[in-house]
């Protein structure tokens, strides 16, 4: 009887694994994130000062979610978080064109979503937004986004924005906002 046909064997060695070295690599894994060593931003992006207030209420930052810290740990650029208690903000920067980059949309139906209302808004600042609402599960959000380049010029389109910063038409570092507010 070869080794990997001993039930017993394979029993002792699949539990000594799940016993010793699983509870060791989550050990190094929190003690990674403790001591800074795990990145939740591209060493090439630089630091980003966060907002302090939003429309004139003060901001406060957010813990990431599970699926948004998985979704951190290869976004190009930096990645937060914040509410002013009423909306939520998600601020994404990136440094150079990139396809991680993608709108609010994705997002959404992804996590089982339906989209409806999809149009663009000019806001009183002049600014222009792309908004639309997204339900599930009998609750409502009411979502708004845009990419600003260094020079302030806007874009309500991902694939608009990739392709003028791919040609050299948009410079960086560039900065997406997206706003979502609960209907």
């Amino acid at each position: 009887m070869s080794f990997l046909e001993n039930r017993f064997l394979n029993r002792v060695l699949h539990k000594t694994l799940w016993t010793l070295v699983l509870p060791l690599c989550a050990l190094w894994g929190i003690a990674q994130a403790l001591s800074g060593q795990v990145a939740m931003r591209d060493p090439d992006t630089p630091h980003v000062e966060l907002p302090t207030e939003w429309q004139g209420a003060p901001l406060r930052p957010l813990a990431l979610s599970e699926v948004e810290l998985r979704f951190a740990r290869h976004f190009p650029g930096t990645l937060a978080r914040l509410t002013d208690g009423r909306q939520v903000l998600v601020l994404r920067t990136v440094n150079q064109p990139t396809r991680m980059l993608h709108p609010a949309t994705d997002c959404y139906r992804g996590l089982g979503y339906r989209i409806r209302n999809e149009q663009l808004e000019e806001h009183t600042d002049k600014t222009r937004w792309r908004c639309f609402i997204a339900d599930r599960g009998g609750r409502a959000v009411r979502v708004c986004e845009r990419i600003e380049d260094a020079q302030g010029q806007g874009f309500t389109d991902t694939s608009a924005w990739y392709w003028a910063s791919a040609a050299g038409q948009s410079t960086g570092p560039w900065k997406a906002i997206t706003v979502a507010t609960p209907l």
